[in-house]
């Protein structure tokens, strides 16, 4: 404890740790569940954000910034056309529809524009998507805009 020469009252000094942010993008695996942030590129002591949409992740980013790290999901909305095709919808309508959402390599087109307007570093990502080409798309996207940064 130290003394506050102004007004003459004990302060207290300590120091806080914020727990660093993850930002999951994923519309079915809970962050929270069946060990799944061990694909977090910051460790599991982390505060996480989970979002399941191209449109929740656009908002929570512009409402909050950019966290720590994210770990992006390829194929958002997978159960749309399941859920369709049970309604009632025939599947060639119901993959239609699942074709016009957006996608996780959507969410890092975006990230990237973000990024740039705002003169901001691309954050630490990993990828826990089980599609392995959508997976490698979201990587070299990321990783060439990251190389094409560092050559400015």
């Amino acid at each position: 404890m130290g003394l506050n020469p102004i007004s003459g009252s004990k302060t207290i000094q300590f120091k806080l740790k914020m727990a660093k942010k993850l930002l999951w993008l994923d519309d079915c695996r809970n962050p929270q569940e069946n060990d799944w942030l061990v694909f977090s590129p910051i460790g599991k002591d982390v505060d996480v954000k989970w979002v399941l949409s191209y449109d929740g992740f656009v908002k929570w980013i512009t409402a909050n910034g950019l966290p720590d790290a994210i770990c992006f999901d390829h194929d958002l909305g997978d159960d749309i056309a399941n859920d369709l095709v049970k309604n009632g919808m025939n599947k060639k309508k119901a993959r239609e529809v699942k074709r016009q959402e957006k996608t996780g390599y959507d969410c890092a087109k975006w990230l990237i524009d973000y990024c740039q307007e705002n003169e901001l570093e691309i954050p630490t990502y990993a990828i826990q998507s089980a599609n392995p080409v959508g997976k490698e798309n979201i990587d070299k996207l990321l990783k060439n805009y990251i190389n094409f940064m560092k050559q400015k």
